[in-house]
């Protein structure tokens, strides 16, 4: 078995990288430049590699040292948050915050929660993830996760977080300027059916199966001529002419394109927004305070009760 890789080395190797020199990094880090030097033979052994070549007067890092730093990154960031756990055990506290999300809401809502978590906990730091894409996950398990369901699916009851729903919200379709639709105060979803839409989504979320849904108790499927993960691309999609699309009112805040916006009826097309709250973290007050931020928020936001 080899000899154990210092974290602190691999963080000495990473100032090194940055400041392009062993003396520059013993500037930054207020090291002898032998200090920092010794600090890479050693890390030098303790990985077996060559870590860095003479070029002119100076040293230049191998591929090897490049591809080390990079793979580091990820363990040392996990490192930090192991140490800020274990002084938060010591302290009998948490100072993190974890907080999960679709996009629009983390646009319109998590700016103010976030705000409101750290005006009452100056200490916190709050991790925000996306939890819309297979890829968007917290890199623990999120203390608040706002979420999104169908009001004809059955409620998500997720295991071992407390659930608390914000309200019902509408979906309106957004048309391009001068549409023939445009004159109509309200557009019954039937009307859609000879559109060419744009599909704000790849990753078949709770949105898109409850536009799908609409369309289909319409007698429909819509035609999609362009798929897109960015609701604001699809925007500007709408407004070059390429098609309609459906969205939520919270996605449709500040809308700079020249679009139409328009409600949808027959069916009404609309979406249920619920936070759900882990049970060993909902007594703590930041999450209470963002929980409490959340249903101000939503019901700002026009979100109905059921």
């Amino acid at each position: 078995m080899g000899a154990m890789i210092s974290p602190h080395r691999l963080r000495v190797l990473h100032a090194v990288l940055a400041a392009g020199s062993l003396h520059g990094a013993a500037r930054n880090l207020h090291y002898s430049p032998a200090t920092v030097s010794q600090h890479m033979t050693e890390l030098a052994r303790e990985t077996g590699l060559e870590l860095f070549i003479r070029h002119g007067r100076g040293l230049e890092p191998t591929p090897a040292a490049l591809q080390l730093a990079e793979q580091a990154e990820d363990a040392l960031a996990e490192l930090d948050r192991l140490e800020r756990a274990a002084e938060d055990l010591r302290r009998g506290h948490s100072r993190q915050l974890i907080l999960a999300s679709f996009s629009s809401a983390a646009k319109e809502w998590l700016p103010q929660v976030v705000a409101a978590v750290r005006r009452e906990s100056p200490e916190m730091t709050v991790e925000i993830s996306l939890n819309e894409t297979p890829a968007g996950r917290a890199s623990q398990p999120a203390d608040l996760d706002i979420r999104q369901e169908s009001l004809q699916s059955p409620e998500e009851h997720r295991q071992g977080y407390l659930r608390y729903p914000l309200g019902v919200e509408e979906f309106d379709v957004v048309l391009p300027a001068g549409h023939r639709l445009e004159e109509l105060e309200s557009v019954p979803v039937h009307e859609l059916r000879e559109e060419l839409w744009i599909q704000h989504d790849i990753f078949d979320t709770p949105p898109t199966r409850i536009i799908r849904s609409a369309c289909q108790a319409a007698g429909f499927a819509p035609h999609v001529v362009a798929r897109l993960d960015d609701h604001y691309a699809a925007l500007s999609l709408v407004e070059a002419g390429v098609g309609i699309t459906v969205l939520t009112r919270l996605a449709l805040q500040d809308v700079r394109e020249r679009v139409s916006i328009r409600p949808l009826e027959k069916p009404a097309v609309r979406r249920r927004v619920v936070a759900h709250v882990r049970r060993d973290r909902g007594s703590t007050r930041p999450v209470g305070v963002a929980l409490e931020t959340l249903r101000e928020l939503a019901a700002g936001a026009g979100l109905n009760t059921e």
